[in-house]
């Protein structure tokens, strides 16, 4: 991490609750005193948002995962040029739902031997990790159920159904491993503000 701002990613499998705890955490870091730009993926930008709309809506087979992986890295490079640099190099705290992570399991694993590719675009266009990722980690059913249960429009990954949601969970443990330096699990299966609780020790432990 540098002293001029710090980037943040929450990662998990849908409805495993880190859309909450990045809120959670943001207001936590605000109370004592600093300051913090929330985020999304895809999106956190006008034009990433614009991406977002043709990715998350429609029919789970209206993208073969190919396209994904070039809609999804398009929309990561206007988010970090627009939103999430300016923000790290004027010294503020970024913390974004979803980040690389995600594109590398949903796209590169789960629904194609693709990670190489994901990577290799990801090498060459983005050329940024987050200096802390929590991985909230939760039951793949659980989950599934609570996303569901939202009844939003933006369910085309969510109709993939369990399996995926069950490769996505074990991709997340196993990331967390590859990239340690990194990334923290943390247990999603518990109340909201247990939850919060440890992520906001974790943050405070490892923030400069």
């Amino acid at each position: 991490m540098t002293a001029q701002g710090v980037f943040i990613t929450f990662e998990g499998i849908d409805g495993s609750g880190k859309s909450t705890q990045v809120r959670l955490l943001a207001d936590h870091l605000r109370a004592s005193g600093r300051e913090v730009i929330l985020t999304r993926e895809p999106g956190g930008s006008p034009g990433a948002e614009e991406i977002r709309r043709l990715v998350l809506e429609g029919d789970p087979d209206k993208w073969s995962a190919e396209t994904e992986i070039l809609l999804f890295t398009a929309a990561r490079r206007d988010h970090l040029e627009k939103t999430i640099q300016p923000a790290v190099d004027a010294g503020q705290i970024v913390i974004c739902d979803r980040f690389a992570d995600s594109t590398r399991l949903y796209q590169g694993i789960t629904r194609g031997d693709l990670r190489g590719v994901v990577d290799q675009l990801h090498d060459l266009m983005i050329g940024r990790e987050p200096d802390l990722t929590f991985i909230i980690d939760m039951d793949p059913g659980i989950g599934l159920a609570r996303a569901k249960g939202r009844n939003g429009t933006e369910e085309r990954f969510e109709d993939f159904g369990e399996s995926l949601q069950r490769k996505m969970r074990g991709g997340f443990l196993e990331l967390a491993q590859e990239f340690s330096d990194r990334c923290v699990v943390v247990d999603g299966n518990r109340a909201i503000e247990d939850v919060a609780a440890d992520v906001a020790q974790l943050a405070d432990e490892r923030l400069p």
